[in-house]
């Protein structure tokens, strides 16, 4: 049965947001890390800082100062930088051996470290980037230290250090579950707090279009019409176009597009043939779905495909 008031249990799923933990940083000094951008769209940042204090700085934005116990997300994969503080230069010296569980370990070289930072990268798996992506800001924070989940993240951090510094079988896979439930928490955050970004996220913190969007996640090959959509919201027609024009700019027919095409994109990237991958998303045919392709994106399916293997074979 749908659970309205809690969208994100059921969109956790869907998601299938794939963490990847690459660096355990150790600083101390005057250090500066430089990071490029992540690797292509559906690809984000996420930096947990377990001990001391940094700064990030990326274009466009002022400087952010970060503590222990904050757990800050880049969903664009943005280019930046991390520092110990405002015009801190140099960038600190690796030990050029890996960390236990292939984790790479990174520590400024003759000082002492006084600053601890897990960093990594997410991937959006599923539901389209332009579906989720979009929908979010530059940077999301999960405030540590005083904030409404800060027990909830603390014991999250110190299982995710712990699993990292273990040498029991399993403990990499374990830590990147944790890294999992941490970025549910960060996004209720984010849907809870004043002022969050409209699309997506704003269309599931309302019950009615809560319902339409998660009828629509679950079966997107569905020939939905908006009699339908609004009979599962339990709302009139002109009160659910309302408010998905509202809310992500867009009625909600042509939310189901990107929907369907982004499902589409994902499903092609992963080697699925195109009349399979046509019907599982809802379009009668081949040609019906490179059509539509075609107007969104400027590429047909095996254009998209080919461009993938180019690039370094499938997502």
């Amino acid at each position: 049965m749908d659970s309205p008031d809690d969208p994100l249990s059921s969109l956790a799923p869907l998601l299938q947001v794939r963490p990847v933990l690459d660096d355990l940083c150790e600083f101390g000094g005057r250090w500066a890390s430089p990071h490029a951008a992540a690797g292509g769209p559906g690809w984000a940042y996420f930096h947990i800082v377990a001990r001391g204090e940094c700064e990030l700085e990326s274009p466009g934005h002022p400087p952010l100062r970060l503590q222990a116990g904050d757990v800050l997300l880049l969903p664009h994969g943005d280019p930046h930088v991390m520092r110990a503080r405002p015009g801190a230069t140099g960038i600190p010296a690796g030990t050029g051996k890996a960390y236990r569980n292939a984790i790479r370990h990174r520590a400024s070289l003759g000082v002492e470290p006084d600053t601890e930072i897990i960093c990594g990268r997410l991937q959006f798996e599923a539901a389209g980037e332009s579906l989720l992506i979009a929908t979010l800001p530059d940077r999301i924070l999960l405030r540590g230290p005083g904030g409404p989940d800060a027990a909830r993240t603390r014991l999250l951090l110190e299982a995710i250090r712990d699993e990292l510094d273990a040498d029991g079988a399993g403990a990499a896979a374990i830590a990147i579950h944790l890294a999992s439930a941490l970025f549910v928490m960060m996004l209720r955050a984010h849907l809870g707090a004043d002022g969050a970004s409209g699309g997506l996220l704003r269309l599931l913190g309302y019950r009615p279009t809560a319902r339409a969007v998660l009828a629509m996640l679950r079966d997107p090959a569905r020939p939905w019409t908006l009699d339908e959509l609004a009979a599962r919201a339990a709302t009139s027609r002109a009160t659910l176009v309302r408010a998905f024009r509202a809310a992500a700019g867009c009625p909600p027919l042509a939310f189901l597009t990107d929907l369907r095409l982004g499902l589409a994109r994902r499903q092609l990237l992963r080697g699925g043939a195109a009349a399979q991958v046509a019907a599982e998303v809802g379009y009668q045919s081949e040609s019906a779905l490179s059509r539509a392709m075609h107007r969104r994106h400027g590429l047909r399916p095996g254009e998209l495909r080919r461009g993938a293997e180019a690039a370094g074979g499938p997502q």
